[in-house]
């Protein structure tokens, strides 16, 4: 019996195992008389065919022995092999007749198409393949029609269907592919509906995206469409936020693009409410004929809708989780002892939200193991010492800085008299034992095959990876970060008393301009742009290409307009580069993504660097290292007897601390990468349980939970819900978080009758009428648009010439400092990171406003004074 290539888009016939998820929908709602434009499927024997008469699948399946859904590198080595063969191998001509013959019989004199791939493990309830196969719009002419078929068979291997397929179990063998043609609707407007509320769950709500042209640019992101919420009983428009839209898709010769929207629709609504309502009302049918709520794809033309796609909505909230009111933001900060005294201090600075709850009990335990051990290590203190040190109230970090009459007494018999002794071995300890440490410890769970253990393995790789972690950090604290504050502020004194003159530069020139983490990364960037500049079209799409485009696709395959070995070679760096330095962290709390998760402000420096407006970091470097040696010249050759002999101690010390410490904070986030693969992949199982909804839901588990939920999976029992707990958790974290934590408690601005306000994480901060009092930590004056980011979600938003306003800057934040004018930041003192960068760069740094964030609106115009500690509100 002759195989059937292909079939009327309306075929009965046209099930999953013939015509793919794509097709077997499409058939189902023509049946079902909704407007669906005419069209044809190429059926899977189509291309099980293909595969059999070229020999591929031996080698499919060759390529696909290496492939490691945990190491891209091996999907995209996989999928470029796979995807080579199909380029190299030819349609059948039986094949190639059947397609020709179901073209010419569309309507018109060559017809112009979409091509769709249409897999079958696509749109399956509880499994969403969107996106994953590719698309041909704008297709003429039964030769073209039959290559982008080819091409459509070949994406059934990209790296990402390859990982997406290992990581659910997909049987690799059984996968085949259909496709459909379908006659390509001239869409004036075009855009998604969700049948019910994705974000709420309500289910009497339709949701609607839509924008000018065709609808690639809204399914693939590439403009702010606008934005209706629908009652779906009444078609009445309950919401309708009308988006400024720029680029649209349309149609051109062989393909299509994206174009400037014309400036009268710029601004005008896609849809008046009627239309709204009728798209709905489509939407209910849909819904109606597959019992569950449905994701469509839609077009409109000529005044008439054309439904091009529908699959079931894969991650809806249930319906009764709808969202809580918010609670209320915390009045009361209770001490967890009365009598003891709360700081927001030293390492808290790296902590400015209020921590997850895992990281709250697992992650600030170990932080408290791991300064107990250097203490004991370092001090021979009893390993208890500080088990309490760093705790969480109201969700946030404070460190507690009371101590009991024992404490003192073995701080002042113990760790008073080895002061010498830490300056001394300190730093080898840290960077010849807990650094060695923390790096084989990282390496070795970073490599390790997870599937491959046991869940009480994958605990203890935990354990072992933040017991690592928390003893490098101990040892950062007492080695870099506490001596070099310590430092720097003995050598300002001893300058400011002894030294400095009029016209002198202030403390700091004396300790910049040296070769930190940071700065290295910064230069590994900047070389990266210099050698993509070389390459013109490679240059020329990542300068002019949306930086969250670029994110999607830079572990795929090259766009259409860069070579594909440029291309490759590009991915090959940048990935290299990710490795080396994507693991700073914007955050403390290993919840938080790192910038190798979310790269998108690395690609944002890349691109200014490639455009020409950044700075060189080699030349700014370069420039403050000589102002560093003409400093200490000028100064050393007006000083003699004892005032020489103290500012070359003071000097000697500062400057052999100075670059430590920002290293230092650099090396922080070493481990994360594999400590978070670790929790995620135990997250992972505890999803598949039904503990939790998603894998990243045990970030908001408490460790006691972890603990027990990991034995119930070794002993193969039914795992108790937790879904409940993570939604409360949530909520509570959201009151915290629009808090304001007291940099002191009890409140005040003394600590053991010092003044110690300025050294202090923000709190309220002062108003004096539009004015924000802060720390001065890096002087100038600016007057520009402030651009306030709250983590590297926002980083996109931040343009060249913004005043950067942040709760708290980490290295990661170090891209935004080449596009800043200025930075003022909610916690911080003059020695945090931001003013350190900040006084690199040479913009004014006003930090510990404590509530810069809350009182400044983006794109608001405000005027720091660096000199002075100030940020004027326009």
């Amino acid at each position: 019996m002759t195989p059937e290539y292909t079939l009327p888009l309306a075929d009965p016939r046209a099930t999953l195992a013939r015509a793919g998820g794509k097709g077997a929908s499409l058939a189902r709602l023509i049946a079902a008389d909704l407007p669906v434009p005419d069209g044809f499927h190429v059926t899977t024997a189509a291309y099980r065919q293909f595969v059999d008469q070229n020999d591929l699948q031996p080698h499919i399946l060759a390529a696909l022995a290496s492939a490691d859904p945990d190491q891209p590198a091996t999907l995209e080595t996989a999928s470029r092999t796979i995807r080579e063969l199909f380029s190299q191998s030819h349609v059948p001509p039986a094949i190639a007749g059947a397609v020709a013959r179901a073209y010419a019989g569309l309507a018109g004199q060559h017809p112009t198409v979409a091509v769709r791939s249409s897999a079958t493990a696509e749109d399956l309830p509880g499994l969403s393949f969107a996106g994953q196969q590719e698309t041909y719009l704008n297709v003429q002419g039964a030769d073209t029609v039959i290559e982008a078929v080819k091409r459509c068979w070949a994406s059934l291997w990209t790296a990402r269907a390859i990982g997406y397929r290992m990581r659910h179990d997909v049987d690799q063998e059984a996968v085949s592919l259909a496709v459909v043609v379908q006659q390509l609707v001239p869409a004036e407007a075009a855009g998604i509906m969700f049948t019910a509320n994705p974000v709420t769950g309500a289910r009497d709500q339709a949701t609607i995206s839509a924008a000018w042209g065709l609808g690639e640019a809204v399914v693939g992101g590439l403009v702010t469409p606008d934005a209706l919420t629908v009652d779906k009983a009444t078609g009445a428009v309950l919401t309708r936020e009308t988006a400024h839209k720029q680029v649209m898709t349309v149609r051109v010769d062989g393909g299509t693009q994206e174009q400037p929207v014309p400036e009268a629709l710029t601004d005008a609504p896609v849809l008046d409410d009627a239309q709204a309502a009728e798209l709905a009302q489509l939407g209910v049918q849909i819904e109606t004929l597959y019992g569950m709520p449905m994701d469509v794809e839609w077009a409109l033309a000529d005044g008439a809708f054309a439904i091009v796609q529908a699959r079931p909505i894969t991650a809806l909230p249930p319906e009764a989780a709808l969202p809580e009111p918010e609670l209320p933001v915390p009045a009361e900060w209770p001490m967890p002892n009365p009598k003891s005294q709360y700081m927001r201090a030293s390492i808290v600075d790296l902590m400015p939200d209020p921590l997850s709850p895992l990281f709250a009990t697992m992650g600030l335990s170990a932080i408290n193991h791991g300064i107990s051990a250097m203490s004991e290590d370092m001090f021979n203190l009893p390993p208890d010492t500080f088990s309490d040190l760093m705790l969480t109230i109201n969700g946030y970090a404070y460190q507690q800085v009371s101590f009991s009459c024992s404490q003192w007494l073995l701080l002042l018999t113990r760790m008073v008299p080895a002061f010498p002794r830490l300056l001394r071995q300190g730093v080898p300890y840290w960077r010849d034992v807990a650094y060695p440490r923390y790096t084989e410890t990282a390496a070795r769970w970073r490599d390790e095959s997870l599937p491959d253990l046991s869940p009480a393995q994958l605990l203890s790789g935990v354990h072992e990876m933040l017991d690592a972690f928390a003893h490098h950090l101990g040892a950062l604290m007492a080695s870099t970060m506490g001596p070099t504050s310590g430092s720097e502020v003995l050598f300002t004194k001893v300058y400011e008393k002894v030294a400095r003159r009029e016209g002198d530069p202030a403390a700091p020139a004396f300790l910049m301009g040296y070769d930190s983490i940071p700065i290295k990364g910064e230069k590994a960037l900047f070389d990266l742009a210099r050698w993509c500049q070389e390459r013109e079209e490679l240059a020329a799409y990542l300068a002019h290409t949306p930086t969250q485009e670029i994110v999607a696709r830079y572990q795929a395959e090259a766009p259409a307009e860069v070579p594909a070995a440029d291309w490759r070679a590009w991915q090959a760096r940048f990935r290299d580069y990710l490795l080396r330095y994507g693991y700073s962290i914007y955050d403390m709390d290993f919840a938080r993504p790192l910038p190798m998760d979310e790269p998108a402000p690395l690609l944002e420096m890349l691109k200014l660097f490639i455009t020409g407006q950044g700075t060189s970091p080699y030349e700014r470097q370069g420039a403050y290292a000589q102002r560093r040696e003409e400093a200490v010249k000028a100064a050393r050759a007006r000083l003699k007897g004892l005032k020489r002999w103290a500012f070359e101690k003071a000097l000697k010390w500062a400057q052999s601390q100075a670059p430590l410490r920002e290293d230092g904070i650099a090396e922080v986030g070493l481990g994360y990468p594999a400590l978070r693969r670790l929790l995620r992949e135990l997250g992972r199982r505890f999803a598949d349980a039904g503990a939790i909804g998603q894998p990243d839901d045990i970030f908001w588990l408490e460790e006691a939970e972890v603990e027990t939920l990991t034995v119930a999976l070794e002993r193969g029992e039914t795992l108790d819900s937790h879904a409940e707990s993570v939604r409360e958790r949530q909520a509570v974290w959201r009151a915290h978080k629009r808090a304001t934590p007291p940099p002191q408690l009890p409140m005040g601005k003394k600590y053991m009758g010092f003044d110690v306000e300025a050294m202090l994480s923000g709190g309220e901060g002062d108003l004096e009428g539009n004015t924000l009092k802060g720390v001065a930590t890096s002087p100038g004056r600016v007057t520009a648009p402030a651009r306030v980011l709250h983590g590297p979600e926002d980083f996109d938003q931040m343009q060249p010439g913004d005043v950067l306003v942040a709760a708290i800057t980490t290295p990661a934040w170090t891209p935004l400092f080449a596009m800043a004018a200025a930075v003022v930041t909610d916690v911080g003192g003059p020695l945090s990171h931001g003013s350190i960068v900040a006084r690199e760069y040479g913009i004014p740094a006003v930090m510990g406003t404590g509530t810069a964030t809350r009182r400044i609106r983006s794109g608001q115009t405000v005027t720091v004074e660096g000199s002075e500690g100030t940020v004027t509100m326009a």
